[in-house]
């Protein structure tokens, strides 16, 4: 079948959020054929390029949601009359819609408005050639302010004042530039068998589209709700501005969910999140993201080195033979920011060094922006207080029992490196999504403590601890437990491997998408009827085939015997 893989500053690009697992769906149902349309987030990501694309990749198209190129479109009176009736209808539903929060219904008559609204401007869009130039003037502007100064507005919305208004109509422009592209054509999404969109928000907007115009089946993958983003991020906006915008990002999320055939949650903690925000429970399916298990294979394979049993340790301790740098290693691997925690982490590890002398802390990853420095200098600063330098005499160099390290580096050359020398791997997040380091963990045989956020616990499934988030001393009390018994590691570790070479793989990613793909185009009914010379349908001149790339799908002349040259009765049953 032919799929049109929509994305949001990912796939095909360089980098881009989501696009290694895009490329390895791609990769994986070579089978079928992709066209890829995707939107970019910055001329940085533009300038470093695609990844290299493999051939059932037919065709990409690109537009920058970063800027609005200029469509050169004029409208006449009745086009702007249109756009003030559509737009206006539009900002009236955010004014009055429920609030920021409360779940969106599907079937609700605001939630019907707002799709009225939304497919008439992509109409006007694709009848006028585009709505930059409208939806930057200052019409939309006057009609948004007549809605919220519309009786039935809520209060907040009255309060709006015209820097909200003109932020708000900023960020809705930007929101809509999808409709002014020139991808609802025949050839182009309305060739495609399905839509794919890799998240929701507006990387979903023109599957939204194609549905509406062409009738293409929608499939929405989320492994971060865009929804719950928006709500968590807290932009520096008055209350009556992030009230509207809230309202069409819940908006725009319910109509996205009711138009979807299937729902994709990456894990449960984001079907949590996706059924409180209006999501049909019949139409989700949870497929868990799929990981590439080969480069851990070697460190998941081997044992660890420090498997001595509980009884030679203490043996080994009363006959003080127990060495002064004991080999223990807690490791740390992932992003530096403060959702990570780590200041509870290094605080847990004093307790842990007063508990098991010796034990050393490794932090391996690199930062985030100018907030992630700030923190990494904080954790620094911290870690040398902590810890000071310990030396072995008066004339020894002190080292001290906390590394801050980045890949690449001496003894961390890769994410299986940086286990393979892992006693026990520690998670310390207050916020976290899909824990994808703690998985690779799990690949490599190790044991782990994590505290309970996300979806780790989904995660874990009972082949490590989980502790409560900003709480050092749990945090501790677990590591030293695991780090005084070599078995319960080797057992926690054995089983962690296990779970996630059957739930996390790559291979178990692409079958799941596979089927539900198959699924999805076999419950969608035929949009392109092949009709015989009577103009009566042919339900089955078409066959399931006929849409995956190969030879087979060439006719090839054969004889036809003298019997079957007569012409065949039309087909007269309606067929739905």
């Amino acid at each position: 079948m032919r799929i049109g893989l929509l994305t949001e500053g990912g796939y095909p690009y360089v980098g881009g959020e989501g696009g290694v697992w895009c490329d390895r769906l791609v990769r994986g149902l070579d089978r079928h054929e992709f066209d890829v349309y995707a939107f970019s987030n910055g001329q940085a990501q533009e300038d470093a390029g695609w990844v290299e694309l493999p051939p059932q990749v037919a065709r990409v198209r690109t537009a920058p949601l970063w800027a609005a190129e200029e469509d050169g479109a004029v409208h006449g009176r009745r086009a702007r009359r249109r756009f003030t009736e559509h737009y206006g209808e539009l900002a009236a539903v955010l004014c009055t819609a429920a609030e920021p929060g409360a779940a969106q219904k599907p079937g609700t008559a605001e939630a019907d408005r707002f799709a009225n609204a939304l497919h008439g401007l992509a109409e006007l869009a694709r009848d006028e050639g585009g709505l930059v130039a409208a939806l930057r003037s200052e019409q939309a502007v006057r009609a948004l302010e007549h809605a919220c100064r519309a009786p039935g507005a809520r209060r907040t919305a009255r309060e709006a004042r015209v820097p909200d208004l003109l932020t708000v109509a900023g960020q809705l422009e930007r929101a809509l530039r999808p409709l002014s592209l020139d991808w609802y054509e025949e050839d182009g999404l309305g060739a495609v068998d399905l839509c794919h969109a890799a998240s929701g928000g507006v990387a979903a907007l023109p599957g939204l589209l194609a549905r509406h115009f062409f009738g293409v089946p929608l499939l929405v993958t989320e492994y971060g709700v865009r929804l719950r983003t928006h709500y968590l991020t807290r932009p520096d906006a008055s209350p009556a501005a992030r009230t509207l915008l809230a309202a069409f990002h819940g908006l725009l999320t319910a109509e996205t969910y009711r138009t979807a055939s299937y729902l994709v949650p990456g894990n449960a903690h984001a079907r949590r999140w996706q059924e409180r925000c209006g999501a049909d429970r019949a139409k989700l399916r949870t497929i868990y993201p799929g990981l590439d298990a080969a480069p851990f294979a070697r460190v998941g394979e081997d044992r660890p080195g420090d498997r001595e049993t509980r009884e030679e340790r203490d043996k080994r301790d009363k006959q003080g033979k127990r060495e002064r740098t004991d080999p223990h290693t807690l490791v740390w691997i992932g992003r530096v920011q403060p959702a990570k925690d780590l200041v509870s982490l290094l605080h847990a590890f004093a307790e842990v060094r007063a508990a098991e002398p010796g034990t050393r802390l490794r932090i391996v990853g690199r930062t985030s922006g100018p907030e992630g420095e700030a923190y990494l200098g904080h954790c620094r600063a911290l870690a040398a207080q902590l810890f000071p330098d310990e030396a072995d005499g008066p004339h020894a160099v002190g080292r001290n029992p906390v590394s801050f390290e980045g890949l690449g580096g001496p003894g961390a050359e890769t994410t299986a490196d940086v286990h393979a020398g892992a006693t026990v791997t520690v998670l310390s997040s207050v916020v976290e999504g899909f824990p994808a380091g703690l998985i690779e963990a799990m690949f490599c045989g190790r044991a782990t403590v994590s505290t309970d956020v996300g979806a780790v616990v989904e995660v874990i499934g009972g082949t490590g601890l989980v502790v409560p988030p900003r709480n050092p001393r749990a945090l501790a009390e677990a590591c030293v437990s695991l780090l005084r018994d070599p078995e319960r590691r080797a057992r926690l570790g054995a089983a962690a491997r296990a779970r996630a070479l059957e739930l996390f793989s790559v291979e178990q990613n692409v079958e799941a998408f596979h089927g539900l793909y198959l699924e999805t185009v076999a419950r969608t009914p035929v949009r392109r009827p092949v009709l015989d010379g009577a103009g009566d349908m042919q339900p089955f001149a078409a066959p399931a085939e006929a849409h995956v790339p190969g030879h087979w799908t060439e006719p090839t002349p054969r004889a036809v015997p003298t019997w079957a040259v007569e012409t065949p009765e039309p087909v007269t049953e309606t067929v739905r």
